[in-house]
């Protein structure tokens, strides 16, 4: 209940800049990242998905011949995100590469369940502009 708190907490800021300006741009993707980020934190992937309607999911665990319905997505998240106990998730970039499309990267540090084997992962994200805010369409992790 306290992680989820705080992730609202923390999406709040992401929220206020969806109603400002009316189009979804830089400022908009920075605060879609920090959004991913604070859902990949709370280990909340239904934040993280949102609103997608369909999203690519390339992480351990899942086949990534095609795009995911969102409940499907939110599923394959939450098992993933299960075995692991977050240490750190920055957010290393966040550009508008076209047009309606950007790119996040986020950097986890993450220990497995059960034990203290620290680990790093880089997660690519993708996301498209849809009105005045971004969508997650795809999400990539790597070693």
């Amino acid at each position: 209940m306290t992680a989820r708190l705080v992730a609202c907490f923390l999406l709040m800021p992401a929220l206020a800049a969806r109603g400002q300006g009316g189009e979804a741009g830089e400022g908009g993707l920075a605060a879609a990242a920090r959004s991913a980020q604070a859902a990949w934190l709370a280990h909340d992937p239904q934040a993280l998905v949102g609103q997608s309607a369909a999203v690519v999911l390339q992480i351990p665990g899942a086949n990534a011949s095609a795009p995911l319905g969102r409940a499907q997505a939110v599923e394959l998240l939450r098992r993933y995100l299960g075995t692991a106990t977050e240490r750190a998730v920055a957010v290393r970039s966040a550009r508008e590469v076209a047009p309606g499309t950007g790119f996040v990267e986020l950097e986890r540090e993450y220990a497995v369940r059960g034990t203290k084997d620290v680990r790093r992962e880089t997660l690519f994200c993708r996301f498209r502009a849809v009105g005045d805010h971004w969508e997650l369409t795809e999400l990539r992790a790597a070693p």
